[in-house]
């Protein structure tokens, strides 16, 4: 079994830790009424937009999310939360570096160890949740239900599909599509995203993600026979029905978003697997993007 692989079968565990331990980080969590961004790269800034979505949602404060690259310096934010596997990634590090007596900060990490610890006010550590895994499945996942259950909106029943989506066939057939989107709405339009990134990392493949309300806008173009569309979360009125005239394949998220990537995660894997691929050694990434002068 690969890294990954183990790793992505965890999550349902590491869920459950991270709902327990959301108590413990509060201190150091954004309270509500803070003017708050959320920032990462890569798979953290997909879960970051999915945060930020669901804390303005909750009435919690007015939250942006940023790829930690393009934070808007001239911005007023009260806190500014980072999320980061590793704690060494450059462009949260010269972020963190630059607010530094000016907004507080906060890094949810896996590895305390790091240059993040000086480079943040306050971390919250998720170290049961690291990976040995370029490819992030779990850290992912755990951060964003961290930050959930902090808002009051994680609940049993995400873990509990989160096991379904664990032992629950893949659509049959799914893994010879030649192109694949996906599709949220609202939280999940990040987790569209990440859905996407996790088949191109882990398998190489033709993946594109959208916001679905705006899949008819250009990209139902590229949808006919041989391709899939998976929505994660509630589709608009008869979007299914659209893509089901164009001859491409239609599937609909039935469990918690967050779950449904789970599912997209083993696809990952499963095609990675039947194009010969090592979804533990992706082609030109490494765990951490460290940028040299």
């Amino acid at each position: 079994m690969s890294h990954v692989e183990d790793e992505l079968t965890s999550q349902p565990e590491c869920w459950t830790r991270a709902a327990k331990e959301a108590g413990r980080h509060r201190a150091v969590l954004p309270e509500p009424g803070e003017r708050v961004a959320i920032v990462g790269c890569g798979t953290s800034y997909f879960m970051a937009q999915a945060a930020a979505v669901l804390r303005e949602g909750a009435g919690q404060g007015e939250t942006d999310a940023f790829a930690a690259s393009e934070f808007p310096r001239g911005r007023t934010y009260d806190r500014v939360v980072a999320l980061t596997r590793s704690g060494t990634t450059t462009e949260v590090l010269d972020l963190l570096g630059a607010l530094k007596g000016s907004t507080r900060t906060t890094a949810v990490t896996a590895d305390p160890a790091t240059p993040v610890a000086a480079a943040a006010d306050d971390l919250a550590v998720l170290g049961f949740a690291d990976e040995r895994s370029v490819v992030q499945t779990r850290f992912a996942t755990t951060a964003l239900t961290l930050l959930r259950a902090h808002l009051g909106l994680h609940t049993d029943a995400a873990v509990a599909d989160a096991r379904t989506a664990l032992v629950t066939p893949l659509p049959e057939g799914l893994a010879d599509c030649g192109q694949l989107t996906f599709l949220g709405s609202g939280w999940t339009v990040g987790l569209a995203h990440e859905a996407g990134l996790k088949m191109r990392e882990a398998a190489l493949a033709w993946t594109e993600a959208y916001p679905a309300m705006e899949y008819r806008h250009g990209p139902i173009s590229v949808t006919t026979e041989g391709t899939a569309t998976w929505m994660l979360g509630e589709a608009p009125a008869g979007l299914a029905e659209q893509v089901g005239a164009t001859g491409g394949r239609w599937i609909q998220g039935t469990l918690d978003p967050l779950a449904e990537l789970v599912r997209v995660q083993r696809l990952a894997v499963a095609v990675a697997g039947r194009r010969g691929l090592d979804p533990d050694r992706p082609r030109h990434l490494t765990r951490s993007v460290i940028l040299t002068p």
